[in-house]
């Protein structure tokens, strides 16, 4: 089990991505189509101003059951070892041991 403060962090950065994300991507949209460097270095500005966790590249991929970061397969949002014995269990439709 993760800790919780971690937890609770990633969260807070979801719900930080999803309050700006209409504006994030509105700038990048004007910065992508500006073509004078000095409005883009202008449009660059207003993004960096915008809080760091608003980027959608700091929220972390988590289990969902034990909240733990590393290994997360996210066709089922699940860490390896939650993701093993649920199948062994028979709790995820369509997986199925291999054996050859």
């Amino acid at each position: 089990m993760a800790k919780k403060s971690m937890i609770a962090r990633d969260v807070k950065r979801k719900k930080t991505v999803e309050r700006y994300a209409v504006k994030r991507a509105a700038l990048m949209a004007a910065f992508n189509a500006a073509e004078d460097p000095m409005d883009r270095l202008e449009i660059h500005r207003k993004i960096q101003a915008l809080p760091r966790n608003s980027a959608r590249i700091r929220v972390r991929n988590r289990c969902w059951a034990t909240g733990k970061p590393r290994g997360v397969y996210r066709d089922f949002g699940l860490c390896r070892n939650q993701l093993r014995e649920r199948a062994h269990k028979g709790e995820l439709p369509g997986v199925v041991k291999s054996s050859w």
